[in-house]
């Protein structure tokens, strides 16, 4: 799939169809024309991935009522609409209804190619945000998030699947960088609470009076409502939960009471806490500052993050993933990582966990597009040297193997997209053999596609 912005060429007329298309790709977009409204309606459909360009006066369908039809399809359409001579009454009713904008003809087509390219921003980031929305909505897309294939992260899927759908209230800890929110939301977004609110609060974000405003109210903005009764049916997730002042410690207490069936005046609520930390080590003794009666009533059920440096093979897949998220966004090639640098990339401690990992691998790409190659710089740090015995008793030898071939597939699938037969000439590895190997990694060739 091109990664350059699409544009829909909407225009009865041959010439000016071609001479639009000629220049937007001149321009670095992609274009795709039509002679009639009718002809694009049948392909433009919603999330289309780019702009739409269309004159105003056609046969049939005219620029109006295909605008009207293309707000019904997907209000956030950006549609540019090209106008003659005297039909700026026209345009101005346009941009009314929601067109993007409008140029008049005869047109300059550098200001053209400039209008399309915001448009095209702007629908970028539109769907960006459409598809993080349904993303967080959609277990199994925040599962598939958690990537990985070693057994801590298979048995972690499996115990948030049969965590989430206990509906109980939930602690999760770990050390940071674990993953923590992305696991309370896959917790929420598997379980019976789909589709309910999702309530985020950092406990050690505000003071105690704006943290109990922004819990419990009153909050002045008309539009807000606090996060107790905002998560009312669906989960509220408290990050930092051992920050909480003892004062709202004891308040949320009543509230839970109130749930179970206390004595009170109002309506009970529906609440489901998850609850996240980094400081507390486990489900069984509260921390200091934290109150008995909340601490057990928040670990009914209790998850822990597994570090990154008990995850193997994982370490080497996650940072492929990320090297070549960060070489996209720089607009250069993905470093090539040594088996000398897979193995230190296994062997370190990894103290920061997936977001140090995320670090060294930004550095990376970067080092690469100023042409300096090899990690050993990146991971000379004191705190990420492992001791030998560690090494040679926790990570064997075949464990690097299995790791780095995985890792080297890994790299070809994703450099050729899936093509099987490239990456069969680039491993010099007959077919029956690449599929063996795939198979025994768990590499799907249509994540690659």
């Amino acid at each position: 799939m091109s990664s350059k912005p699409m544009v829909a060429i909407v225009d009865d007329e041959a010439d000016m169809r071609g001479s639009i298309a000629q220049w937007l790709n001149l321009s670095g977009f992609e274009t795709v024309t039509f002679d009639s409204a009718e002809a694009a309606l049948r392909d433009v459909r919603a999330d289309f991935p780019g702009v739409v360009i269309s004159d105003i006066r056609m046969p049939g369908i005219d620029g109006m009522a295909f605008l009207k039809r293309l707000q019904s399809v997907d209000p956030s359409l950006p549609v540019i609409m090209i106008t003659g001579h005297g039909d700026v009454s026209l345009a101005v009713e346009a941009m009314r209804i929601g067109a993007y904008d409008f140029i008049e003809k005869p047109f300059d087509p550098e200001r053209l190619a400039d209008m399309t390219r915001r448009a095209a921003t702007t629908r970028r980031l539109t769907l960006d945000n459409r598809r993080l929305r349904r993303e967080m909505s959609d277990g199994t897309m925040l599962l598939r998030k958690l990537v990985g294939s070693s057994a801590v992260i298979e048995r972690l899927r499996e115990t948030i699947l049969d965590v989430a759908q206990a509906d109980g209230h939930v602690m999760i800890t770990g050390e940071t960088g674990t993953g923590k929110s992305l696991i309370a939301h896959a917790l929420h977004a598997c379980g019976p609470r789909k589709g309910k609110p999702y309530v985020y609060v950092n406990c050690a974000a505000l003071n105690a009076e704006d943290m109990e405003k922004s819990l419990f109210g009153p909050i002045e903005e008309p539009e807000r409502r606090p996060a107790v009764e905002a998560s009312d049916g669906g989960t509220l997730a408290l990050e930092n939960i051992e920050a909480l002042p003892l004062a709202l410690q004891a308040r949320l207490v009543t509230e839970l009471r109130h749930g179970e069936g206390g004595d009170t005046e109002t309506a009970p609520r529906n609440l489901h806490i998850i609850s996240i930390s980094s400081s507390i080590s486990s489900g069984d003794t509260p921390p200091e500052g934290m109150s008995e009666g909340l601490f057990f009533r928040l670990s009914a059920l209790h998850l822990s993050t597994p570090p990154l440096r008990d995850r193997g093979e994982d370490i080497l897949l996650l940072f492929n993933r990320f090297c070549a998220q960060f070489a996209e966004d720089y607009g250069c090639e993905p470093p090539e990582v040594s088996a000398e640098d897979a193995a230190r990339l296994i062997q370190a401690p990894w103290p920061g966990n997936i977001r140090q990992l995320m670090n060294v691998a930004e550095r990376a790409v970067l080092h690469k597009r100023r042409g300096e190659e090899g990690l050993a710089p990146l991971l000379d740090d004191g705190e990420m040297r492992p001791s030998a015995p560690q090494i040679m008793v926790e990570k064997p030898l075949r464990e690097h193997v299995e790791a780095f071939e995985k890792m080297l597939i890994d790299n070809a699938l994703r450099r050729n997209r899936g093509a099987v037969s490239a990456v069969m000439e680039e491993l010099a590895l007959p077919r029956r053999t690449l599929n063996e190997k795939m198979a025994k990694y768990g590499l799907v060739r249509g994540e690659y596609l």
